[in-house]
C-alpha cells in the first residue's frame, strides 16, 4: 500500500464536472493498493495517518494530528501510484492490485478512518475519471509506503 498525504486548506473531487466531495482543513490522500495488501496494511496505514503529527501547534511545530485539529480527510483511489516506468515510455500498471479487491480494501480503509478514528472521511469515486483540486498547506506532502518500508 502506498499513500501520498497532502496537508490542505481545502480540496475537492469532481466527476463529470460535478463536485462529489470536498473538505476544508485536513488531509488529501491519494491511495494506491498493490498485490499482497490486506486488512493489516489498511489498519496500519489508517492508524499512522490518523495520528501523524503534521499540523502546527501554537509554537509552529508539527505536533498535531488531523484529529487534534478536527480536520477532515478526502481519500482518492489512485492505482497509478504503482506505475512502473522501467521499460519504454508508457507506464505499466501490473503492480496495482486488481480492481475488485482494491475497491473493497479502499472502502475498508476509509471506513476505518471514519469509524475507529472519528475523522470525517470523504472519498472520490473508485474507478472514475476524477478532477482533484487542492490547496496544499505548507506545502506538506508525505509518502507512506507498505508496512516494511513504513517502519523505517
Amino acid at each position: 500500500m502506498k499513500v501520498v498525504i497532502q496537508r490542505v486548506t481545502n480540496a475537492s473531487c469532481k466527476v463529470d464536472g460535478k463536485v462529489i466531495s470536498s473538505i476544508k482543513n485536513g488531509l488529501l490522500l491519494f491511495v494506491g493498493l498493490t498485490h499482497g495488501d490486506n486488512i493489516d496494511n489498511i489498519k496500519y496505514h489508517a492508524k499512522k495517518i490518523a495520528n501523524m503529527r503534521i499540523f502546527e501547534d501554537e509554537e509552529q511545530k508539527l505536533n498535531k494530528s488531523v484529529m487534534d485539529v478536527n480536520g477532515e480527510i478526502l481519500s482518492i483511489s489512485q492505482f497509478t501510484l504503482y506505475a512502473s516506468t522501467k521499460k519504454g515510455n508508457r507506464p505499466g500498471f501490473t503492480d496495482a492490485l486488481e480492481p475488485i479487491l482494491a475497491k473493497k480494501l479502499y472502502h475498508q480503509f476509509n471506513n476505518i478512518l471514519e469509524s475507529e478514528y472519528k475523522i470525517n472521511t470523504l472519498a472520490g469515486e473508485f474507478g472514475a475519471h476524477m478532477e482533484i483540486e487542492l490547496i496544499n498547506d505548507g506545502p506538506v506532502t508525505i509518502i507512506l509506503e507498505d508496512i516494511d518500508n513504513a517502519k523505517s
